[in-house]
């Protein structure tokens, strides 16, 4: 079977209990461009996305945020075609959607119970990329990858790889070979998707490229001068893994963005994916900070296909790196 052609990670829905403190954080603060605006949903962009790449919907009545789902680009109709194709013999639950500027979405629940969409056809606007004079906050300046923690992280890759077509570009293990993490990408770069072993299926982190390292230590300086330092979770400070230069913030209903750039691409045909050892101090952090437990620990859980949240069991493997306090 031709594995569907996905092109690169597109966007996300949250789901947020105050719409206004949301957009305090997302707009005012982190300097997102709205899209288009409803009583009950901001659809936001960077300066490079044509189109809105995060959307924060507020939650029903009674509900907890939430991730909706995750979304991917693909080329054409036929990768649809084949997506639904693998559905079907898969026997994964799966519909046809709307959104606002994608007519036409394939949602589906990968085997793993991660929400994601897929879609073709969608309405791009000019980008703001050179309107500096419409820049505001940090400069966030496109999507770039999102990270999932699973509880088997060898399955999932091996059913991303194997099925949609991804690739691997560093991964981790431990002394007796088990998978810890992995980073695939479709477009080119580190990774347009992250696995982390862990309770789940839920949602790590949503990332966004920054123009440079300065652009993220303003980040820092912005949330400092609005009295709302303790939004850093972890960092500034330079990854082994990817060697981005990162920040991670955490938004008012404890969704994790990252702030990154400067990692590297891997589109030659004899690139070779890069091992690193579980408890190796530079793998995780090449310098800066050590990390907070936190960040081991908490994520967004996610929609179910059917409603409500998708349940999340433990992860095959257990502890965290010894070198973390």
């Amino acid at each position: 079977m031709t594995k569907p052609d996905i092109i690169r990670i597109a966007q996300a829905i949250f789901t947020v209990k105050d719409l206004n403190a949301s957009r305090e954080f997302y707009v005012d603060l982190l300097g997102m461009n709205i899209l288009h605006e409803q009583s009950d949903a901001l659809y936001l962009r960077g300066v490079e996305d044509r189109e809105w790449t995060l959307k924060l919907e507020k939650c029903r009545d009674g509900e907890e945020a939430r991730i909706r789902h995750l979304g991917y680009r693909v080329r054409d109709e036929q990768a649809l075609d084949g997506l639904v194709t693998l559905a079907e013999a898969q026997g994964l639950p799966h519909r046809w959607e709307e959104e606002l500027d994608r007519p036409k979405m394939l949602r589906l629940q990968d085997p793993f119970g991660i929400p994601v969409a897929f879609y073709h056809d969608v309405k791009t606007y000019p980008w703001l990329l050179q309107e500096y004079h419409q820049h505001r906050g940090p400069g966030l300046q496109r999507v770039d990858h999102c990270n999932v923690m699973v509880p088997d992280v060898k399955a999932t890759l091996d059913w991303y790889m194997n099925d949609l077509g991804f690739r691997l570009s560093e991964y981790t293990v431990d002394e007796q070979d088990q998978w810890w993490a992995a980073w695939i990408q479709r477009r080119g770069g580190v990774h347009d998707f992250a696995l982390t072993n862990g309770p789940g299926p839920r949602l790590h982190h949503w990332a966004y490229w920054m123009p440079d390292a300065m652009s993220i230590i303003r980040t820092c300086d912005i949330l400092a001068g609005a009295r709302q330092p303790e939004r850093i979770e972890r960092g500034p400070g330079r990854h082994g893994v990817s060697n981005a230069f990162f920040l991670y913030v955490r938004d008012p209903d404890g969704h994790r963005i990252e702030l990154y750039t400067s990692d590297y691409i891997t589109v030659d045909p004899d690139f070779q994916p890069i091992k690193w050892l579980r408890d190796d101090p530079r793998r995780q952090t090449l310098w800066g900070a050590k990390t907070p437990r936190s960040w081991f620990e908490e994520a967004s859980v996610m929609e179910a296909f059917g409603g409500g949240v998708q349940e999340f069991r433990a992860g095959k493997l257990t502890g965290i790196p010894v070198h973390v306090v």
